[in-house]
C-alpha cells in the first residue's frame, strides 16, 4: 500500500519538473524576440532590449508586446569587457533609451539598472553580441 503512495508522490514531483520547465501556456500573447536586432532579456514581464553598437546604445522596453513610456524613466548601464567597466547614462529618446559615444562591447556583458514610473526597479543583464 505504502507503495501506491510513493509512486503517486514520485509522478506528481516529476509532473511538477515538467510544469517549471516548460512553458506553462500562460498565455501572454508575445514572443521574447528581438525587434530592433539587439539582445533581449525579461524582467517581471518586461522585455528589455539592447542593442549596443561601438558608437550607440538603445534599449528598448516592452511590457507584454507594447513599448513602455520611458519618457520619466532612468536607466544606466555597465559594460564589462574583460577587466574594463564602463558606466554609460542612457537618456529617453522617443520610445527608447539612448546613448551615443564610444564603447567597447565585443564579447562583453552589460547590466542596466532601469526605473519605471510604477513598475519596481529592475536590474537587468545581457551578454553582447
Amino acid at each position: 500500500m505504502k507503495s501506491i503512495y510513493l509512486v503517486a508522490a514520485f509522478a506528481l514531483f516529476l509532473s511538477g519538473l515538467a510544469y517549471a520547465a516548460g512553458d506553462h501556456g500562460h498565455g501572454h500573447g508575445h514572443e521574447h524576440k528581438p525587434l530592433h536586432g539587439g539582445v533581449v532579456a525579461v524582467v517581471k514581464d518586461v522585455d528589455y532590449e539592447l542593442l549596443a553598437k561601438p558608437d550607440s546604445i538603445q534599449l528598448h522596453l516592452r511590457d507584454h508586446g507594447k513599448a513602455l513610456d520611458v519618457s520619466k524613466a532612468s536607466a544606466k548601464l555597465t559594460i564589462l569587457v574583460g577587466t574594463e567597466k564602463q558606466e554609460v547614462e542612457l537618456k529617453p529618446v522617443g520610445t527608447r533609451f539612448e546613448a551615443l559615444g564610444t564603447y567597447k562591447i565585443a564579447g562583453g556583458k552589460a547590466v542596466a539598472l532601469v526605473s519605471v514610473p510604477d513598475k519596481a526597479p529592475a536590474t537587468v543583464r545581457f551578454v553582447l553580441k
